[in-house]
Order: structure tokens, then C-alpha cells, then sequence
């Protein structure tokens, strides 16, 4: 077969001289560059896991519930145990992965001839599924700490007139929360150009020491929360990810999603874990305390710290943050480069995994200073 490129193939404009999303998969003894949930399932949920497919399997040979109804229950139960704020069925959807999520929203609001902006850096994925839904892509203004440059911000949109704002709280990679205030005064913002829908990414939310902003959805018809199963509940693997939103938006995503986008098998093991939610919560107390101990031991050390609401810590600063990366993977410790000049970020693991990594930058903060 003659050697043909992705450039020598019809692909489009906007595709072009791009690369595909995704971090290093290296065998090496600690991995902290994806933000997974280092602790496996607990074994009760398993076997619930295996109950549950098992019953699923048995009708394997018919479609599955094609709006999940009983899994969108159970999310939206579990959105208003835990924030206080009413959220029903009829304001949940449910996907492959909050991704999916995000693709099925840009299908449906943005397109060719629409934008979305978003404030960078931010979620890497959201500009990627821009250009893949033939939306147009507008990076936003951050402050130097990262945070959101308000009056840039609400220039931007004023100027660009977005049909679809993304607002990552908390950011990843950088780890900080957006103020409740902020995203308020954007979704003002968005209103007056267009008006345009907002979504707010809350994939770490559970992370946070603050709330989460589901009460704002309350008379904002064009407000959404993007959440997912990956962090929190320690499923990377499984990839079901859900919007709470105006019923409205759920018809609307409707229209663009695939027929029995949702395996059977998929809702059985969501429906499994969001019966041990306190378990797994459980997990995300503790992890909580490990990435708090990360931020207070990298700055003993010496290194800059962006203050995190997330599972993760972005760090610095390097004069070559790649070269750093490397020192640390080659005490076999791998964290991400996501290409934020003079930064690097860490996901919290386990007690153990995390000593590790510490006890690899304090030796290269030592190897510097002789």
C-alpha cells in the first residue's frame, strides 16, 4: 500500500496541521498526568456492577432505553442531594462521556457559521470539538494568575458575539475555580450579544472547596452544567458524563444525539455506582486532603502553586517546563506538560504516589540550588 499522509487525504481546512487530543500513556510507576481517581472501585460495587450487567445482558438482544430515563433519575437525585437545589429528569441528559456531552451542545447551538469562545488555557477538548463540529473556535483572555480577566472577558464577547461560552470551573489544568460573581456577570455578558448559551464544565466540582453553581440554572434558560462520572466516581473507564439544564436544552440536544447512544451495559454500571455514592465520595474526602498536601508541600519546597479546586496542582515555575517534565519521569514519576509555558501539572494519588513525586522534585529543586 503506497504511503498516504492525513494531509494527502480530503480532510477539512479546519482539521488540517491539528493533533488529536491526548496524553502520554508510559508504563512507568506512578502516573499522574490524566486526573484519574487512583483508588480502584470498592469490591461491593463491583459485584453490583456484575449484577447489573448480568441483568442487562439478558435483553442484549434489544435496543436499550434510548433516553436512559432510570439513569437520569437517578443523576438528577443525585445533583440535588448533594447541591440543595431541585434538579428532575426532565433537566438531565446523559452521554458518552461529558465529551459527548460537550459535542452533542455544539452540534446543537453551534455548527458552520457559529462560535464558541472559551478562556484559555482551559479544557484543550472544548476547542478540539469546536473545530470538529465546524464551529468556529475564539480563545478568550486570562489574567497572569490564570484567573478570568472580567472586563477582557466580557469585551471579548461583546466583540465576537459568541453563540456558545464555555466556562471552566474548576479550570483544568490550571486547577482554580471561577467566582460565582464571574460567571454570573459572562452569562450577562452572553445574553446581551446574542443572546447565547453558557455552559459551565464542572467536571471537578465534587473536588472544590466551594459549591457548585447548579442553583444558577433558576430563571437561565440558556445556562448549562456539564458534569462526569470519570473523576468523582472514580470511572474514567466506564465514560458517562451528564448536562443539567432548562428542559428545554434537554429536547434540544435530542435532536442531534445518535439512536440509542447509551449502551445498556453503560447505564447498568452508572445505575450501579450511583448506589455507592457515599463510598465513593468517601474517596474524594481523601483525595481532597492529598491535593491540599501537595499544594502545601510543593510551596515548602520552593515551587509556585496555583491555589486548586480540582484532583489535580499545576506547579512552576520552569525556564523549560518540558526539560522538567522529563526529570520527573525519569525518576519514574509521570506528570502532564500541557504546554503552558513554565508549568506543569500534577494529579493527587494515592499517600504513596504522591511521596513519590514529591521526593522527585525536591531533588531536582536541590539539584538547581547546588
Amino acid at each position: 500500500m503506497s504511503d498516504v499522509r492525513i494531509d494527502d487525504l480530503p480532510v477539512r481546512d479546519e482539521l488540517r496541521g491539528k493533533s488529536p487530543y491526548g496524553a502520554p500513556q508510559l508504563d512507568v510507576p506512578v502516573r499522574l498526568n490524566t486526573n484519574e481517581n487512583p483508588y480502584p472501585l470498592p469490591e461491593p460495587l463491583v459485584e453490583r456492577i456484575a449484577e447489573r450487567v448480568r441483568e442487562a445482558a439478558r435483553g442484549l438482544n434489544r435496543y436499550p432505553d434510548r433516553d436512559a430515563v432510570e439513569l437520569r433519575t437517578r443523576l438528577a437525585e443525585y445533583l440535588t442531594r448533594t447541591s440543595g437545589y431541585r434538579v428532575g429528569v426532565e433537566n438531565v441528559w446523559a452521554a458518552n462521556g461529558s465529551n459527548e456531552v460537550i459535542q452533542q451542545l455544539l452540534q446543537t447551538f453551534g455548527g458552520p457559521g457559529r462560535t464558541a469562545i472559551g478562556f484559555e488555557p482551559s479544557y484543550s477538548m472544548h476547542a478540539l470539538i469546536a473545530r470538529g463540529t465546524g464551529t468556529g473556535w475564539i480563545s478568550g483572555p486570562r489574567a497572569d494568575d490564570f484567573t478570568i480577566d472580567l472586563p477582557a472577558a466580557e469585551k471579548a464577547i461583546a466583540e465576537n458575539q459568541p453563540d456558545v461560552v464555555f466556562v471552566t470551573t474548576p479550570n483544568n489544568p490550571t486547577g482554580n475555580a471561577v467566582p460565582r460573581e464571574t460567571v454570573l456577570a459572562l452569562y450577562e455578558a452572553a445574553q446581551a450579544a446574542k443572546p447565547s448559551m453558557v455552559v459551565v464544565d464542572e467536571a471537578y466540582i465534587e473536588f472544590s472547596h466551594g459549591d457548585s453553581l447548579l442553583d444558577l440554572l433558576e430563571g437561565r434558560p440558556h445556562l448549562v452544567i456539564s458534569r462526569t462520572m470519570s473523576k468523582a466516581f472514580g470511572a474514567a473507564g466506564l465514560r458517562l458524563g451528564y448536562l443539567a439544564a432548562h428542559p428545554a436544552v434537554v429536547d434540544a440536544v435530542q435532536l442531534v444525539r445518535l439512536p440509542y447512544h447509551l449502551s445498556a451495559v453503560t447505564q447498568a454500571t452508572a445505575l450501579a455506582a450511583l448506589e455507592h455514592t457515599d463510598t465513593l465520595l468517601g474517596y474524594v474526602e481523601q483525595l481532597k486532603a492529598e491535593r491540599d498536601r501537595l499544594v502545601a508541600e510543593l510551596r515548602a519546597i520552593g515551587y509556585e502553586v496555583i491555589e486548586s479546586d480540582a484532583n489535580f496542582v499545576q506547579f512552576g515555575r520552569f525556564d523549560d517546563a518540558h526539560r522538567a517534565w522529563q526529570r520527573i519521569l525519569d525518576r519514574g514519576v509521570l506528570v502532564r506538560d500541557n504546554g503552558v509555558p513554565g508549568w506543569l501539572r500534577v494529579t493527587a494519588g494515592t499517600p504513596e504516589e504522591n511521596d513519590a513525586f514529591l521526593d522527585a522534585v525536591r531533588d531536582i529543586k536541590k539539584e538547581q540550588s547546588e
